[in-house]
């Protein structure tokens, strides 16, 4: 490897390694590789560091952020509807099966569009970016000419991402107009995505992964689901689909198999440890052992429970059971493309289930005591726990990770993120960000060491 071919950040590093913990390095300089991989992190007193910030300095190959501005790891968004960006703020004030009805099914149903298609996800691809998301996992629709444009939306503009056909083909689950065919169009849809991403001539660096995509039990025959875990045992992809989100769905998964979701997943061979299961408001006991057994992970869409889930997901005791948690955006069920947001939105819902909202109960019986995230947890789950998910070297800031980082400029004007050095410690300026940092704040995102906010110009 040619030394000369590595660049380096200099900036004070704020990560999260262990679950509750924050690692602060003051001054590091980070020194990443020409294939975007993190060589050696140094700070001030390590041996060399002086030397070998001279050289990067005379090479002009020295990113320097001083005071107020500091490094984080990019966000990972385990949970997100691509197609659904251009809901993202409405229809929040009905159920979860009527908004999928009214709403939902009919948007999806345009992406026959690619035309269409390219113009929203262009959009909403530079979205996430620019909010600091340098891995999103992400539903696209039935329709396979799209989900592949997608793909190159995300090679185009340098996203890390993870990327699945929807398979539903149940016609007491699907309307007529926006369905799979088939299972066996279905599962041959899936293959044909997994087959282009995999061959596609710019994705030499698997910056993008196919993932396979049953929508949720109540849209999905036996066969697909059956054929969908065959495809997962020949090809070990990721997989992903929704665990009992809701009343409504978690009821579905007990009346049509007799079991919970979770359970119904493992049986078709969908619970393996590359599945993100979404949601999971309403899982068991029993269904946290089979998830940790499995390694299987699941990713908590905080702001979306407030408004269709009629519960909030137990992350304290999903963690505390040794279950990997991470933290999705759930668009546009959650209204928000900001994972600051649902950081902030994972410790307050938290704070809801262990206090409780009935002020006429008394208060020991108002919440579930011990219920409560910590900031420093929740900015885990945000980027540790999203990598441990999808078992990928990125979320940490450390040797032989992906350099996928941003930086949070609390110097912008005109935002409500002020940091009082003599005043705020890291902890404190930690709830600051992730309460009041805007994506303007998020002034430089890199992904596999390559800059894409503001993108490099080559």
């Amino acid at each position: 490897m040619d030394p000369r071919n590595t660049f380096g950040v200099e900036a004070t590093i704020i990560d999260a390694p262990i679950l509750g913990e924050l690692r602060v390095r003051e001054r590091a300089l980070v020194v990443i590789n020409e294939t975007g991989t993190i060589r050696k992190i140094m700070e001030p007193r390590t041996p060399a560091h002086t030397a070998t910030r001279q050289d990067l300095i005379d090479r002009g190959a020295l990113s320097q952020f001083e005071d107020g501005r500091y490094l984080l790891p990019g966000f990972i968004d385990l949970h997100n509807h691509a197609p659904q960006w251009p809901h993202l703020g409405k229809a929040l004030d009905i159920p979860l099966e009527d908004w999928l009805d009214q709403y939902t099914f009919p948007l999806e149903a345009r992406y026959q569009d690619v035309g269409f298609a390219e113009t929203v996800y262009e959009s909403l691809v530079d979205s996430m970016i620019a909010n600091g998301t340098t891995t999103a996992m992400y539903f696209a629709t039935t329709h396979l000419p799209a989900t592949e444009l997608l793909v190159d939306i995300c090679l185009r503009h340098g996203q890390r991402a993870l990327i699945g056909k929807v398979a539903m083909d149940l016609r007491d689950g699907c309307p007529a107009y926006y369905r799979d065919p088939s299972a066996r169009v279905a599962i041959d849809e899936t293959i044909r995505l997994i087959e282009y991403v995999k061959e596609h001539p710019d994705n030499d660096a698997n910056l993008v992964r196919p993932v396979i995509t049953p929508r949720f039990l109540p849209s999905c025959t036996d066969d697909l689901l059956r054929g969908l875990g065959e495809v997962a045992a020949a090809t070990s992809c990721h997989v992903q689909t929704h665990d009992s989100e809701s009343d409504w769905a978690h009821d579905y998964g007990l009346a049509r198999f007799g079991q919970t979701d979770t359970a119904t997943y493992q049986d078709f061979g969908l619970l393996t440890p590359r599945t993100v299961l979404a949601h999971g408001n309403f899982i068991t006991t029993s269904d946290m052992k089979s998830i940790v057994a499995a390694g299987a992970s699941v990713a908590h869409c905080p702001l979306s429970n407030i408004f269709f889930s009629n519960a909030v997901f137990p992350a304290r005791e999903a963690l505390d059971a040794g279950m990997n948690v991470g933290l999705g955006t759930d668009i546009s069920g959650g209204p928000s493309p900001s994972m600051l947001r649902a950081a902030a939105n994972a410790v307050a819902v938290s704070r809801l289930r262990e206090d409780g909202v009935d002020a006429k109960a008394p208060p020991d019986r108002r919440g579930t005591q011990g219920s409560r995230l910590t900031f420093a947890e929740a900015l885990w789950m945000a980027t540790t726990g999203g990598g441990q998910a999808l078992g990928l070297p990125i979320g940490i800031l450390s040797p032989g990770y992906s350099f996928d980082a941003i930086i949070v400029d609390a110097n912008v004007t005109d935002t409500d993120l002020m940091l009082w050095p003599d005043l705020d410690t890291t902890q404190d300026m930690l709830q600051k960000v992730l309460h009041t940092a805007v994506r303007r704040n998020i002034t430089n995102v890199w992904v596999q060491g390559r800059q894409v906010k503001p993108p490099d110009i080559a």
